[in-house]
């Protein structure tokens, strides 16, 4: 083989596996980000709120706890109602020509006040229930509203390494 056609078959080579190079991480990449897209879309749609907190549990436990929220919530309407009104009223007293403090303060007050009576109850129905469960259940229960209840509850602290 001459030269110049030994030195062209290289640059070929090169190029093509340079080539495939590029696609194979390319591929790779995108890849990677797909899985990476799916898992994100996949959280973001794990419902979330105090009624799916008890998923893991039997069908009949399931509707027990809905049943048991339903009535806490049936039970705190007046209060839930007050705070609407108290978030109404803040808000139509902000945007009064003058601001009235005293009242702002008050409002909010009230509205706090309804708001904690609405948690209270609503707590006390997801107690009442814990309390009607095995350990075992008990646990997914605590699972399940570490991951979608809007209580508040927090994850156990993760130790640092």
């Amino acid at each position: 083989m001459n030269e110049p056609a030994l030195k062209r078959g290289l640059v070929v080579s090169l190029v093509v596996n340079l080539f495939l190079v590029c696609s194979i991480a390319g591929g790779a990449w995108r890849w990677w980000a797909s899985e990476r897209a799916a898992t994100a879309a996949a959280m973001a749609a794990q419902p979330r709120g105090l009624r799916f907190a008890a998923d893991e549990l039997s069908a009949d436990q399931r509707r027990a706890f809905r049943v048991g929220l339903r009535d806490a919530r049936r039970d705190a309407a007046p209060s839930l109602q007050a705070a609407r009104d108290g978030r109404q009223e803040v808000l139509r007293l902000l945007g009064a020509p003058e601001l009235d403090r005293a009242a702002v303060a008050d409002a909010l007050a009230r509205t706090r006040e309804a708001d904690k009576a609405l948690r209270a109850r609503v707590e006390t129905s997801v107690v009442d229930f814990a309390a009607t469960l095995s350990p075992e259940d008990r646990q997914k229960l605590v699972s399940g509203l570490t991951r979608r209840s809007t209580l508040g509850l927090l994850p156990p602290a993760q130790p640092k390494p």
